[in-house]
């Protein structure tokens, strides 16, 4: 009985931090404990809401942890030769122990977070998250700009795993990827040379996708992340926080005659101190420890299910060997990159003997306009500052309904590029069967 009291003493000193007693512990838990030393010590209960944040922030963060975890075991695994990789990766899908399941996890994972991060941003403008509030020292259009560098770099991140199976699918979808990047002018051909270490994909571009995938993209994403919450802590929390100082009524102060002493002698009246009036932040937020971590965790373990169960019912496809002899039709890009094949079929026109280079316009000029857009639009945004950190500000009604028809558009052609289109691109009903098409050697 005594050991188990002393059992039961440890195990309480090695976890008070993760479930303290009182508020002092709590205060505590987060100097002297170096995880939960990232966070503050008292969060507000609108950044608490399930309802304001949904954190998708967490949620991304959690896969890409879960990329990384699998993705080192894979290291493993794979081996990052023309020769040798589809091969590596069918043992993987046919012979190594739960080797389909790791494979499966990690594309999931990586599907997931673009979808997850495009959905933060998403929120971040509906918002208005984006601008700065009352806070001291803020710069929300910052971090809103390197939240878009996180999700470049995410899409950068799947864009270069999606060659390493070295089958079919990847090959030709890293063909289609990097033929829309060589149409932009005077660079292009460099740009695609870049990627691809040569003029065709073979041993140079498959070690360079590898590098780049294991190790520098990475990096650079851990480097963002960091800057990025390092920046919410700076910026004041969350947006809805400003929100809730100009919402919350402050203490009442009975204002007291007092003498006030200047240099030119006593004067009568009230002085600056009594006049000051404090909101009550004792009402509105709680201790990070454990009512912010418990919230995180529950986040952590639902994606972590959600993402195994999705792994299970949908598992990672593996087509034949990579074969540039072999065209299949149609040729398609990743599903992230499909909206702007789509569209570059759209902006396609021939004129005569002239054609209108749709890869240069849908591939090139419309990405890098809605980038520098998205970069610029913080600093114009002319809504006030009752409007950050509401969801659909009816100041903002008309920048919401404009953001929200280009996602819609986004999303569309991404559905009519993965489902709707087949032999030479051609558009086909979900019901409708495709034609018999001959390979093409």
């Amino acid at each position: 009985m005594q050991f188990l009291n002393q059992l039961t003493a440890l195990y309480k000193k090695l976890t008070w931090t993760w479930n303290p007693g009182s508020d002092k512990e709590a205060g505590d838990a987060i100097v002297k404990n170096v995880l939960l030393h990232a966070f503050p010590n008292k969060v507000s209960k609108g950044s608490l809401s399930w309802k304001y944040s949904m954190y998708l922030g967490t949620i991304s963060f959690v896969l890409f942890v879960i990329l990384v975890v699998t993705g080192l075991i894979l290291m493993f695994l794979y081996v990052p030769s023309v020769e040798r990789a589809y091969s590596s990766v069918k043992d993987l899908e046919f012979v190594v122990s739960f080797g389909w399941l790791l494979r499966s996890l990690h594309r999931i994972a990586a599907h997931l977070m673009v979808a997850v991060v495009f959905l933060h941003m998403v929120r971040v403008f509906l918002t208005g998250a984006y601008k700065n509030g009352k806070s001291v020292g803020s710069n929300r259009p910052l971090n809103w700009i390197i939240g878009l560098g996180l999700l470049l770099m995410t899409l950068l991140l799947s864009f270069t795993g999606y060659l390493l199976p070295w089958d079919q699918l990847a090959y030709w979808a890293i063909t289609v990827g990097t033929n829309i990047a060589s149409s932009a002018p005077v660079v292009g051909d460099k740009i695609r040379f870049f990627l691809l270490g040569g003029n065709f994909i073979d041993q140079n571009a498959l070690i360079r996708f590898y590098v780049l995938h294991v190790f520098f993209l990475p990096m650079i994403v851990v480097f963002l992340f960091v800057w990025h919450m390092w920046r919410i802590r700076k910026d004041g929390g969350l947006a809805v926080v400003d929100q809730e100082a100009l919402t919350q009524k402050p203490e009442k102060v009975i204002p007291v005659k007092s003498k006030t002493y200047s240099l030119l002698g006593i004067t009568n009246g009230s002085s600056v101190h009594v006049q000051t009036t404090m909101v009550n932040e004792e009402e509105n937020s709680v201790a990070s420890i454990p009512n912010l971590t418990r919230r995180l965790w529950l986040v952590t373990l639902g994606t972590i299910i959600v993402t195994v169960i999705l792994s299970i019912i949908f598992r990672a496809p593996l087509e034949a060997a990579a074969n540039p002899a072999v065209t299949p039709n149609p040729a398609k890009a990743p599903w992230y990159f499909l909206w702007l094949q789509e569209i570059v079929t759209i902006s396609t026109i021939p004129l005569g003997f002239v054609t209108i280079n749709g890869a240069l316009i849908g591939g090139i000029i419309l990405p890098t306009v809605m980038i520098c857009l998205a970069v610029w639009w913080p600093y114009r945004d002319p809504s006030g500052i009752n409007s950050v950190g509401v969801w659909f500000a009816p100041e903002r009604k008309k920048q919401n309904r404009i953001f929200i028809i280009i996602c819609l558009f986004i999303i569309i052609f991404t559905i009519i590029g993965t489902f709707l289109r087949g032999p030479y691109w051609n558009f086909y009903f979900p019901w409708e069967a495709w034609p018999t098409m001959p390979v093409k050697y």
